[in-house]
């Protein structure tokens, strides 16, 4: 048996001969893909002629040369043959039960379990664009554990879900119900809102019990809210701390939505892990993100305002929301291409529901045009959207031991990174689905 070893982050590439694989010496398989070529996250390289088996658990067994292994009779050849295959792709920040097409008051028109039956048919969407795992950084009714729990069940397809139930706030913050009088509200606090530092214990508290598995907190104001705007800070600085030692005491991370400078800065210092949005980081900010100990990551949805300020009005979107959008979205790109060229640790994070769920690979061109390289886009959203989730033993490359979560595009994404607005097939966990 001949092997070749990288052994850089866990990445194996094995020459295994046929006898060693009939003969049993090789881990058990039942399926190989194979493709012209296969892009390792780790090393920025591409691999010509992979054939990745997969074992009965769906994950990566071995990875060797196509032109020199052979395999039995009983193992399912999944044949790319012509095609480029990387990892699937992870976006940190979606909602699945919010569809894009329905904004404002309109939303009053559905009942209340009309938003947990449209995250099927979103999660589907994401699937089908190539996108293995999402992260559900806030829904009503807990939608996206229930929807978590159908997909793990066989009752429904789409990607791996790392679901947050109820997002936390503070009363009249971003997170709140901002919308109706005080006639139409009901009693007591929305789920999730809180106002003292043991109300936010509690909160991180019941969000895991009831199925979280990340906790989702707004620092400051919202685009997308009522009487709040972007640079408000929300959340003090202890107030963000005690959720982020609550969380990690569990073993959770934290993603904090936040717009504004001061919000940023507050919670970068207070220990939360990601940061959403960042739209008016400053320069200490940025700073403060690059030298801090624990890895801290920005998620900049910097594709979905070409699509709100598009359709955002047709679509029953208030011209106030509409505003804060127009004001924020140039800034935001130009920060992100300042923080990225700083050393800021950055992940692939859309708003998927701010804009529609299957067409957020668009967004690969908007991180290339302000600053990243075409691999920089895509390690962005598997190697690094992998690290800030705690989960490189599951996702996030191809690569021994991990899920076969497997995409597959016709070109090169290295030459031309729009390849990723259209992938060619989606393979879950070892089996082909798209």
């Amino acid at each position: 048996m001949r092997l070749m070893v990288n052994l850089r982050r866990n990445m194996r590439v094995a020459v295994l001969t046929g006898a060693a694989l009939l003969s049993g010496a090789a881990q058990a398989q039942t399926a190989v893909i194979t493709a012209d070529k296969m892009i390792d996250v780790f090393t920025g390289k591409t691999v010509d002629f992979p054939a990745v088996f997969v074992g009965p658990d769906g994950r990566i067994t071995s990875i060797a040369d196509a032109r020199t292994v052979k395999w039995g009779s009983d193992i399912t050849h999944i044949n790319m043959s012509g095609k480029t295959l990387l990892p699937g792709l992870i976006d940190m920040h979606v909602h699945l039960d919010g569809p894009a097409d329905i904004g404002g008051y309109r939303g009053l028109e559905f009942t209340d379990s009309f938003w947990g039956m449209t995250a099927v048919g979103s999660a589907q969407a994401m699937l089908k664009a190539g996108f293995t795992t999402v992260r559900n950084v806030g829904s009503s009714n807990r939608n996206d554990i229930g929807l978590k729990q159908a997909i793990q069940n066989g009752y429904a397809t789409g990607p791996r879900i790392v679901p947050a139930g109820y997002a936390l706030g503070a009363t009249g913050g971003h997170c709140d119900s901002t919308f109706l009088p005080p006639s139409l509200e009901k009693s007591g606090k929305e789920e999730g809102i809180a106002d003292s530092e043991d109300e936010l214990r509690y909160q991180v508290r019941r969000q895991r019990k009831y199925g979280a598995e990340v906790i989702k907190v707004c620092a400051t104001g919202g685009v997308f809210s009522r009487n709040t705007e972007p640079g408000q800070q929300q959340l003090s600085e202890r107030e963000l701390r005690v959720i982020a030692d609550e969380a990690h005491q569990w073993g959770l991370r934290v993603a904090a939505h936040a717009h504004g400078a001061e919000g940023i800065k507050a919670a970068i210092k207070g220990g939360i892990d990601t940061i959403e949005h960042a739209s008016l980081v400053d320069d200490e900010g940025i700073k403060l993100a690059v030298a801090r100990p624990r890895p801290v990551w920005f998620s900049m949805d910097i594709y979905n305002t070409d699509y709100t300020q598009a359709e955002g009005a047709k679509n029953g979107v208030l011209e106030d929301n509409l505003r804060k959008d127009r004001e924020v979205a140039q800034i935001q790109r130009d920060n992100f291409r300042k923080a990225h060229k700083a050393g800021v640790r950055m992940v692939f994070g859309s708003d998927a529901g701010v804009m529609p769920h299957g067409l957020i690979g668009g967004q690969f061109k908007i991180m290339v045009q302000y600053g990243m390289t075409p691999m920089e886009a895509i390690q962005a959203a598997t190697r690094n959207a992998a690290q800030a989730l705690d989960r490189e033993k599951d996702v996030g490359a191809i690569a021994v031991g991990r899920f076969a979560d497997i995409i597959a595009v016709d070109g090169n994404p290295l030459a031309d990174v729009r390849e990723l607005e259209s992938v060619d097939a989606v393979i879950k966990g070892g089996k082909v689905v798209q």
